[in-house]
């Protein structure tokens, strides 16, 4: 009847097929509004189904307002059904197949293969096995308190770094702490060159962009000006792309334009862990902590799955900070929080870090060695001595997309710094080599990839 045909071996319930089939007939105008359809006992004897399976497609039918049933009357369409069949779905055309990628420069990459797997797995089965039944609820925009603390005891041993508890707020990883800080439609100071992909969350907000251009020592203080932004965005510890650590005058400085201007400093410490030639360098939240905003992250440190991160926040914007947390996703997920909260606690964290900053030194040696057997002195590396990437100028050259392009067809995945520049000219020499992830052998196969990629 009416062509209907079953899937009988289908994972979809019998009833349910019938529900569909006969709710496109009324759309699609076949079953017109007003008309009536079979009993139940008739559609089962004709279709070779139970009675049951009939009800059950009508009463999701009828449920839905699709078809109209009374005692003693037959079952009718519903009025104002029929649908205009829907465009076909737009589908982008297939880009062709990209190489395989033999050596991949891209930055910002731990080593996830040094990660103590097994360890985690055990903290936290662990973890969730103790967690309290009220954290399996709904446990606050703020975080486990358990974490915060671990967190605030870590920051102090590490960094010198006092931070109180309940000023810690743990976020889904850095980006989700920028974008619920960064209000929509209003203006913020970036560093140029800065992060393509932070600059993009912004602007995806209606953000307005003033670039402040950077050199070897991280943002030029200097060419700040009132221009009626809420907050300036700055990595001192270690400027991303160049490298630059922010010097103390400047510092200065920039605590003093931001409180004569009534804005605020969003620090983003995002690898300062992993410095080769001293201890890690102190935040700019030190200076002043009440214009000071610092955000952390645990990506680059453990695995970027995780997705923890953590934001230290002055008291006045804690209140809205709960706000908008609770209104954004209210929590990361408890069991990943209270499985790092001891991670912290017994040392297992600080141990994984002097490991990773040992191999990690090493690789940036590899890498170091390597650009000299194989460019000899025409090249300069930029920043200081510390994270998973580096900045390397070759003067003469000119970096552009097309030669990005060209590496790919040559199986070497890398960035330039012009990428990340809003305005564009002045960094063009540059290339970006992420080097955390890659084994020697992979960072010397890599460079050769790089020297046959360079003009004759």
């Amino acid at each position: 009847m009416w062509g209907i045909a079953l899937q009988r071996h289908s994972e979809v319930a019998l009833a349910r097929q019938l529900y569909q089939i006969l709710r496109e007939k009324m759309t699609d105008g076949q079953l017109r509004p007003g008309e009536a359809l079979p009993s139940t006992r008739e559609l089962a004897k004709q279709l070779a189904l139970s009675r049951n399976t009939i009800c059950e497609a009508y009463e999701m039918l009828a449920a839905e307002g699709y078809i109209i049933s009374s005692q003693g009357a037959k079952t009718r369409v519903a009025d104002g059904l029929q649908l205009e069949k829907a465009a076909p779905a737009f589908t982008e055309n297939t880009p062709p197949a990209a190489p395989a990628i033999a050596a991949d420069f891209q930055t910002g990459r731990p080593d996830i293969r040094q990660f103590p797997r097994h360890l985690w797995l055990q903290l936290l089965r662990k973890a969730t096995n103790e967690l309290s039944p009220q954290l399996w609820g709904y446990s606050g925009p703020a975080g486990l308190p358990v974490l915060r603390r671990e967190i605030s005891a870590w920051l102090y041993r590490s960094r010198g770094l006092a931070a109180e508890p309940q000023d810690i707020f743990i976020t889904a990883g850095a980006t989700q702490g920028l974008k619920l800080l960064a209000g929509e439609g209003q203006a913020m100071i970036l560093e140029d060159p800065c992060h393509s992909g932070l600059r993009q969350v912004l602007q995806n907000r209606g953000i307005s962009i003033y670039p402040v251009p950077v050199d070897r020592q991280g943002l030029q203080t200097g060419n700040l000006n009132r221009n009626g932004a809420c907050a300036v965005y700055v990595t001192p510890s270690h400027q991303f792309p160049l490298g630059g650590i922010l010097p103390a005058s400047r510092r200065a400085e920039l605590v003093r334009y931001a409180r004569e201007n009534g804005l605020y400093l969003l620090e983003d410490d995002y690898d300062s862990e992993f410095r080769y030639a001293g201890p890690p360098v102190a935040p700019l939240y030190s200076l002043d902590p009440q214009q000071v905003i610092y955000i952390g992250t645990f990506s680059k440190i453990l695995f970027p799955a995780l997705r923890i991160g953590y934001v230290i926040l002055p008291r006045r914007l804690q209140a809205r900070w709960r706000h908008l947390r609770t209104y954004a996703d209210v929590q990361n997920p408890p069991f990943a929080q209270a499985a790092l909260a001891e991670f912290l606690q017994n040392r297992k964290l600080d141990r994984h870090i002097q490991n990773m900053r040992r191999l990690y030194g090493h690789r940036r040696h590899i890498l170091l060695q390597t650009l000299t057997a194989m460019f000899g002195p025409g090249w300069s590396a930029w920043g200081d001595t510390a994270g998973l990437h580096l900045a390397v100028e070759f003067p003469g050259m000119r970096f552009d997309d097309m030669f990005v392009r060209h590496c790919q067809s040559k199986g070497l995945r890398l960035a330039t710094v012009e990428t990340h520049c809003l305005r564009k000219g002045e960094h063009r020499d540059k290339l970006l080599l992420g080097y955390g992830h890659l084994e020697p052998a992979e960072i010397k196969q890599g460079l050769a990839l790089l020297r046959t990629a360079f003009p004759a």
